[in-house]
């Protein structure tokens, strides 16, 4: 299964995430993000430098004003 980043915050996503087979990793700093084919922010901390540097070369889902199961719709339509 793939290997998901979610940040700490995120507990829902991270159980609803986990009963689906996906490996979670808490996305505490940014290195944590390595290795990662998807990963899922709150979108809270803005990139306000506008400075751009690639982790992951999976994709990145903001959690915004979605649910966990939203969440888990887009990270399956990701990774697949």
């Amino acid at each position: 299964m793939a290997k998901i980043g979610v940040e700490p915050s995120l507990t829902n996503v991270q159980v609803a995430l986990k009963e689906r087979g996906y490996e979670v990793v808490p996305l505490r700093q940014e290195s944590d993000a390595k290795g990662c084919d998807c990963c899922v922010v709150t979108g809270q901390d803005a990139n306000v430098m506008g400075i751009q540097t690639a982790i992951t070369r999976g994709a990145v889902i903001d959690a915004s004003g979605l649910t966990a199961e939203e969440i888990c719709q887009k990270v399956e339509a990701t990774v697949r």
